[in-house]
């Protein structure tokens, strides 16, 4: 599913200059609101651009129709009309992502299952669309259900639909939460939330090089592609490896978008909150991917029949997890992971009903439950991670063989996978202690810090800047 990604990277030394230039054209032309969104527009678009050109008018256009429809959405007092307009927006934005992204899946099954060859098709960009889709649906979607305001700023709506660090892979923002910071008045930016930033950025980028890229060159990589070359011992510590580089890449990204969007004066919600301790699968999706968890509640689920069955919610859920595994890319094994992912909810649902919630009443439960629900999740990770079905296969054959050797766990493997787990789990009030002790600290000592990191990557990252995982999404 990986595409050949040459776009910036917000890992990329050219994504940073692009920042800074960013930062210090905005902040002098923000106390005149136009001037300071058109600055971010800008931005947005160059951002695109840098990917590909196409998208300076797929993105334009697709968000025109959206500022309209909202507007429509807004002034008709006709439920039936506003329900079209809204149908309209859905329909287009799915629509484009179908075209851009499921419409080369959908013709080679197509072509399976007829015995007739694919027609070629050619409207495939490298930057996927899925967290824009998304975003710009939650605009429509919620002044339909009247929970937000349509903007009259056309210059607004564009900036906040767009925003680039959101771009590649989210924290997925509801348009109306940014859209009332970008028409805020007098907007500063506080010291503390500029150490917060940097901060945030630095540790993006601790994640993403010394530890994601590191367990994944390091062994990840080798075992997925190449699984029967290793025992089953070195393959589930892999898959263990997996668990952990998906998250400190994606968390990395979410870190260095939130710290991006800061220095700019806006607010990013959370998408993590240490996913595996998870008691069980409902509370890993309350901490894992937090804002598309919450998409997919607020804007599928909810949206579909049968809420007040008995049957209907559970089918519900295994129907949206699915969707939510297909949509992070055109793979059946992706909607083998979210079928897991949903089967494995409504199992707990039931045992809940029937037996309480046990991880509550004692130490003993609780670790258990967090142990269970980590091996599962890592059960589902082999799907999302093995590029076909036979290949995920081949690794749980592996695994299952129980044969053991560790001549392929290196020592710093071991050490690097073993920082890993302790920084997942280390307490939440450590973690805010040393942040605000970096925002408090003098200008020069953060700039050293920063300095200390670049030299460090160089030094210890053994790979370039190699794409997010969830930028192929």
């Amino acid at each position: 599913m990986e595409q050949a990604l040459s776009g910036m990277l917000l890992s990329s030394s050219t994504y940073f200059i692009f920042l800074t230039a960013l930062f210090f054209l905005y902040w002098p032309l923000s106390r005149w609101r136009a001037a300071g969104l058109a600055v971010i527009l800008f931005g947005n678009y160059f951002f695109y651009a840098k990917w590909d050109l196409f998208y300076l008018g797929l993105i334009p256009l697709v968000s025109s129709c959206d500022y309209v429809l909202a507007l429509l959405i807004e002034n008709s007092q006709i439920q039936g009309l506003r329900r079209l307009y809204v149908t309209i927006s859905v329909l287009l934005n799915l629509g484009m992502l179908a075209a851009f992204k499921y419409a080369p899946f959908a013709l080679e099954n197509w072509s399976k299952l007829s015995g007739q060859p694919a027609p070629a098709w050619h409207w495939t960009f490298p930057l996927g669309i899925s967290f824009y889709v998304f975003q710009a649906l939650t605009y429509t979607i919620d002044v339909f259900r009247k929970d937000a305001k349509a903007t009259q700023s056309y210059l607004a709506y564009l900036s906040a639909v767009s925003f680039f660090p959101t771009t590649l892979a989210g924290p997925i923002t509801r348009v109306s939460t940014l859209l009332s910071q970008m028409e805020k008045k007098d907007k500063t930016l506080l010291p503390a939330d500029g150490g917060r930033a940097l901060f945030l950025i630095g540790v993006g980028l601790m994640k993403k090089f010394l530890i994601a890229d590191y367990l994944a060159e390091n062994l990840v990589n080798r075992v997925f592609d190449f699984p029967k070359l290793y025992t089953g011992a070195e393959t589930l510590i892999a898959t263990y490896g997996y668990a952990f580089q998906l998250y400190f890449d994606f968390s990395g990204y979410t870190d260095i978008a939130i710290g991006s969007a800061l220095l700019l004066g806006l607010k990013l919600p959370a998408n993590f909150n240490a996913p595996y301790s998870a008691t069980n699968l409902s509370d890993f999706w309350r901490r894992w991917h937090i804002s598309l968890s919450n998409w997919l509640r607020d804007y599928l689920y909810f949206s579909l029949p049968g809420q007040r069955s008995k049957v209907m919610p559970y089918l519900n859920l295994v129907i949206t997890m699915t969707l939510g595994g297909l949509w992070h890319g055109p793979s059946w094994n992706f909607v083998v992971w979210g079928l897991l992912h949903g089967v494995g909810q409504v199992i707990v649902r039931l045992w809940q009903i029937k037996f309480g919630p046990k991880p509550a009443e004692s130490p003993f439960w609780r670790v258990m439950s967090i142990i269970l629900t980590f091996h599962y999740v890592c059960f589902c990770w082999i799907f999302f991670r093995a590029g076909t079905w036979q290949g995920a296969m081949d690794v749980l054959e592996r695994i299952g063989s129980l044969s053991a050797s560790f001549s392929n766990i290196s020592i710093p493997l071991a050490v690097v996978l073993t920082i890993g787990i302790l920084a997942h789990y280390m307490p939440k009030k450590w973690y805010d202690f040393t942040t605000d002790l970096y925002a408090r600290s003098p200008f020069f000592l953060q700039a050293a810090a920063m300095v200390a990191l670049v030299i460090a990557i160089q030094y210890i990252a053994t790979t370039g800047s190699a794409p997010f995982i969830y930028v192929n999404f």
